[in-house]
């Protein structure tokens, strides 16, 4: 497991499997464990090479939940798809719950919150986790690229404060979240700018799957955005993304396959 965030020069797919009512785009359709174990298997058959599962909806407006409601909506879903073999990555921001998730067999944490709740950190670093930092701060009114590396490095900072092995990082720039549809398409075209950071490279992460700007951009409904959502994952690819997290895993792992292809010819 050293190597989640290295695989070689491949750009690593993430599925969505949201146990959740409310999510924007697919609330109420995995909550047995069954029907999730199956989601999972199909999404591992079409690429996948990480299950990303979240059991409190974070699209806007969505009503927060207790962590014993989270936990008990992943306690239904996680020894199942735990036997499909490939990493899990549970999308929290609790403390309490990462560390009962690692405990049963998580390896990776996404945190929407960007480890500001430092207790995140020392629980990964407990269970020798991995952990995405997603950036969901509301931008200044200055550069929204300078914005979300003064936020990355901070990040940074209080890992190796905390002597937590910072290669274990992917960064999230947080396209949809306190971000205008303006923002977020800046963002998306300025990518190659968030993949260097203090003179080091970084692991980069982009999760774009179905989001409101591609509806706003192309007056698209949610279940018609996975066409646009592939071509920004092919672009983020170019722009020097390692991992992209997605609905439809068949459709866009075949893209972002055809994309590193290309790339080594190129």
């Amino acid at each position: 497991m050293k190597k989640i965030f290295n695989q070689h020069g491949k750009t690593l797919v993430m599925g969505i499997l949201n146990v959740t009512p409310d999510s924007f785009s697919d609330g109420g359709k995995y909550l047995s464990p069954d029907a999730a174990m199956a989601h999972a298997a199909q999404m591992i058959e079409y690429g996948a090479d990480i299950i990303d599962i979240g059991a409190e909806s974070t699209r806007p407006g969505a009503t927060p939940i207790s962590a014993d409601e989270e936990f008990s909506r992943l306690k239904k879903v996680l020894p199942a798809i735990r036997k499909l073999g490939v990493p899990i990555s549970i999308d929290t921001y609790k403390p309490e719950v990462a560390e009962i998730v690692l405990r049963r067999g998580a390896k990776i944490i996404n945190d929407v919150h960007g480890l500001e709740d430092s207790r995140m950190i020392d629980i990964a670093k407990k269970f020798h986790a991995h952990v995405i930092a997603m950036h969901s701060e509301k931008c200044s009114d200055g550069d929204i690229i300078d914005d979300i590396k003064r936020f990355f490095l901070r990040t940074l900072e209080n890992c190796a404060a905390k002597k937590f092995n910072t290669k274990k990082i992917m960064f999230d720039p947080g396209i949809g979240f306190g971000k205008t549809a303006e923002e977020d398409l800046e963002i998306m075209l300025r990518l190659d700018e968030l993949k260097v950071l203090d003179g080091k490279e970084i692991n980069l992460m982009v999760g774009v799957s179905r989001k409101s700007f591609i509806g706003q951009m192309l007056g698209l409904p949610i279940d018609q955005r996975d066409e646009a959502t592939g071509a920004f994952c092919v672009h983020a690819i170019n722009k020097g993304v390692d991992l992209v997290r997605v609905h439809n895993v068949k459709m866009i792992s075949r893209m972002c396959l055809t994309a590193d292809k290309l790339r080594r010819i190129a």
